[in-house]
């Protein structure tokens, strides 16, 4: 994928779009996820604008970071690393769609790295695999977009997306929490303090 999570796909030649950019190829990868695919397909194309509840996995994990978070987390993998998977917004939550068993070992990388758990700085990060499931945006989200503000940033449009895995977005999250630490060397008091990001000395 090679364009940044701000812009909306240009469907392939026969695939359906819409204003959320998910694509016929990408709406059948997510319906893939469930144990009935035709039927979330035909749901799709009576109510394109139903939200529906897939189950993690087989097909795909899901990291569900705090909003701002998330956002921090995606912008990093976009500016300075390989880009992302899908990415949906649910009721105030970023929805990182991984590659399976990633939700396996991300908290265990992030203890490890003592980025995670109640004495680091990366927030709690829920991490749905095997066994969980979790709830899809529309795809046409952004043509009605519910007051919660569900939708896709970056829409799903291929058969066999591009997932990252739990070291990627361990990076992801290590940066995103880098950036977020900014110390003065100044009191408080003093608003015309400058702020140093330590956190770039290697």
């Amino acid at each position: 994928m090679s364009r940044t999570p701000h812009e909306t796909p240009l469907p392939g030649p026969g695939a359906r779009s819409d204003a959320a950019g998910v694509t016929s190829d990408g709406a059948a990868w997510l319906a893939s996820a469930g144990t009935y695919p035709r039927s979330t397909l035909a749901l799709w194309e009576e109510r394109p604008d139903a939200p529906v509840v897939l189950p993690c996995g087989s097909v795909f994990d899901v990291v569900n970071a705090p909003a701002l978070f998330g956002r921090r987390m995606l912008d990093r993998l976009w500016d300075e690393g390989p880009g992302s998977g899908p990415v949906a917004v649910f009721r105030g939550r970023m929805l990182l769609f991984a590659a399976p068993g990633t939700a396996a070992r991300l908290p265990s990388l992030l203890d490890w790295e003592e980025w995670g758990g109640r004495g680091g700085t990366v927030p709690p990060l829920l991490c749905h695999g095997t066994g969980d499931a979790v709830t899809v945006p529309a795809l046409n989200g952004d043509r009605s977009p519910a007051p919660t503000g569900t939708r896709w940033l970056v829409a799903p449009d291929t058969r066999h997306p591009w997932l990252p895995g739990p070291e990627i977005l361990l990076w992801a999250a290590v940066r995103a929490a880098r950036a977020a630490v900014r110390i003065s060397i100044f009191p408080p008091a003093d608003q015309d303090a400058k702020v140093y990001d330590v956190s770039r000395r290697r």
